[in-house]
């Protein structure tokens, strides 16, 4: 089922509570999905990233080979916020240099250097790099495949898109109006086109920021192109964060492609493993009362260690029959 769900979306997303094995379950997906045939980008939204110690190999902003089938292969990517807010911030300095006197040059440098480490910063640039991924990935991949930091915070990022978008456009106004009235200054008292270049340059650059935002809401809110996978636990508290992700993956109008209950309890291992799997029952039963029509796929607990190609074909040949 949850194989079936990667053939068809183009983007998925693997969230939930802390410490549930997301990096494990969004991994094995990849790896599959990779053996079918298909062309995988999968992406590390966790700021304690650890998508590269799973592979074995040492991941960065930049996608990297991880794993290559026959037909199908799988790249990865820890998205870099410090990279991306660089990469703006030179673009921004650059862009500033050329349009500014070069009295000022000193002046918009520090208030740049001072923005970088500005509140909102970090979540402003991993939201963007994730829709400069999407804009950029979804005709080269058959799958973009994010494995993302813990639920409140990545349902927070979900929620800006349609927030900045908005934002945006009321800037976007507010341009307007002073343009139109720098303009008719400048008819009245005539001036040089300085200050019109530096509007015009900001206009194309928020006309940008609003359109790829506004895309990356399109793409997330399409559910025939994009679902969200909640990897949880069969214990009371990962089960009442994942109804509460649910409640909000609703609000948002984001799609729930399944629920993947991680590390199962066997039942028939001794006593004490019995007795854990009848409590994980009564934690199931009250998850499957507010899934209504979301798909539930339970993993078993497994012996080894979640890392490397050994234990992700493991876990990949399980989701294959689930």
């Amino acid at each position: 089922m949850l194989l079936k769900l990667a053939e068809e979306r183009k983007v998925l997303f693997v969230g939930g509570k802390g410490g549930v094995g997301k990096t494990s379950v969004a991994s094995a997906l990849a790896l599959q999905r990779a053996r079918d045939g298909g062309r995988v980008l999968l992406v590390s939204t966790d700021p304690a990233h650890n998508l590269g110690h799973l592979w074995n190999t040492a991941l960065s902003d930049a996608a990297a080979r991880v794993y290559t089938a026959p037909t199908g292969y799988v790249d990865a990517v820890e998205i870099d916020p410090g990279a991306t807010i660089e990469r703006h911030f030179t673009a921004v300095a650059a862009t500033m240099k050329k349009l500014l006197p070069e009295r000022l040059h000193q002046s918009a440098k520090q208030h740049l250097e001072l923005a970088k480490t500005a509140p909102g910063s970090h979540e402003s640039a991993v939201l963007e790099r994730i829709a400069e991924l999407i804009d950029d990935s979804v005709d080269a991949y058959d799958l973009v495949l994010f494995d993302t930091a813990p639920s409140g915070h990545t349902l927070h990022l979900l929620t800006l898109p349609e927030r900045l978008t908005g934002w945006t456009e009321s800037l976007l106004a507010s341009r307007s109006r002073s343009e139109r009235f720098a303009a008719a200054a400048r008819g009245i008292v005539g001036g040089e086109d300085q200050e019109a270049a530096v509007d015009s340059e900001l206009r194309r650059t928020l006309i940008a920021r609003r359109d790829r935002f506004a895309r990356m809401r399109t793409t997330i809110t399409d559910i025939s192109a994009t679902g969200f996978v909640i990897v949880t636990l069969a214990e009371r508290m990962p089960v009442a964060e994942s109804l509460d992700i649910i409640r909000q993956l609703r609000e948002l109008k984001i799609g729930i492609a399944s629920v993947v209950v991680n590390r199962r309890s066997p039942a028939n291992a001794g006593t004490f493993l019995a007795e854990r799997r009848t409590r994980e029952d009564a934690c199931l039963m009250t998850l499957t009362a507010g899934l209504d029509a979301v798909p539930m796929i339970e993993l078993p607990l497994l012996a080894q260690d979640m890392t490397g190609e050994n234990a992700l074909e493991e876990l990949a040949a399980l989701l294959s029959v689930a």
